[in-house]
């Protein structure tokens, strides 16, 4: 039984992805100081610290305290159009925590990094699925936050020899498949958990944001991944490190889109309501696509998408909503 980290592991990715490595049989420590984490997410079998991953020495000490041998690093603030309203919050919180929690690993002797990175990194604006090897760059500081965090964690295996696995999301959704854990915000921002929102009453309409990109029927298409899915991509990562596996970065996508329209058709369906839709302005910071090429992953850390389904994403999301 090996011991992982788990920053922001009272969050909605944190709190699957433990579900998933104590399924496996690891050790898992949450550290997280619940600024956008949930107590509900704590997963009962881990042992959880409220810190702050800008706080070095603290994090060390853990660390070095319970023998960590990996780190999976999810704290970090996510919502693209707050961070153009708020760049400097998001290079502190973001890049800044990463060197601290960085740090740390180098002080505390830990080895093997897992990343929680994000399809935003992508320079353009591509209707084709996006590979691990284009050009980076981005429209918003959250994904600039993410490109400099990416650089800094390739550059610390020269320095004292961390092996990574960087993962590039596309957009997550859904909720587990026993309801124990699932999606939640203070302000909800994804667009399947306000569709799921409205659904479930909490919320009058929804927005339609951009009716004007060059996709097929207008609206943004994006690649959207069962969250289940994507926490076992990163079972395999960390255990592809301890394995021997060499750093690598990986995007976790099921390789095709839907476009928002579609989203709402489904969720509709799923659901059998016929919540209201109000089309408004593109948000900042918003590209038409976003669809992974995840060849990669699925040949290197032979991952095997398991819930590749748009209605089932929604109706798992529809049910969590239901009752939290």
């Amino acid at each position: 039984m090996s011991t992982i980290l788990v920053t922001g592991g009272a969050g909605y990715i944190g709190s699957h992805t433990t579900d998933a490595l104590i399924k496996k049989g690891h050790k898992v420590i949450i550290v997280d100081d619940l600024s956008t984490g949930f107590e509900i997410l704590i997963h009962p079998k881990a042992k959880f610290y409220k810190q702050s991953i800008l706080n070095t020495e603290a994090l060390t000490e853990i660390m070095k305290q319970e023998r960590v041998e990996g780190v999976i690093h999810f704290a970090a603030k996510i919502i693209v159009p707050e961070s153009v309203a708020h760049p400097l919050e998001y290079y502190k919180n973001n890049t800044q925590g990463v060197i601290s929690t960085l740090l740390a690993c180098k002080q505390a002797v830990v080895k093997y990094f897992v990343f929680s990175s994000t399809a935003v990194v992508y320079k353009g604006d591509s209707l084709e699925p996006l590979s691990e090897d284009l050009p980076l760059g981005s429209t918003s500081p959250y994904g600039s936050s993410k490109i400099f965090s990416e650089q800094i964690i390739r550059d610390c295996e020269i320095e004292f020899g961390l092996k990574s696995v960087i993962l590039r999301y596309f957009n997550v959704a859904g909720a587990s498949s026993n309801l124990k854990f699932g999606q939640l915000s203070k302000s909800s921002t994804h667009l399947i958990k306000i569709a799921s929102e409205t659904a479930c009453g909490k919320r009058s309409s929804m927005n339609l944001t951009g009716i004007d990109y060059p996709t097929p029927d207008g609206t943004g298409v994006r690649d959207y991944i069962h969250i289940e899915d994507l926490a076992d991509a990163h079972v395999l990562a960390i255990e592809h490190l301890q394995n021997g596996g060499t750093s690598n970065i990986f995007n976790c996508g099921y390789g095709h889109g839907s476009s928002v329209k579609e989203v709402i058709q489904a969720m509709k369906k799923v659901t059998g309501i016929d919540f209201k839709v109000i089309e408004t302005i593109r948000r900042p910071g918003d590209v038409a696509c976003l669809v992974a090429n995840n060849e990669k992953i699925k040949r290197v850390l032979n991952w095997t998408p398991k819930r590749d389904n748009l209605e089932l994403i929604c109706k798992s999301a529809y049910e969590w909503e239901k009752i939290n």
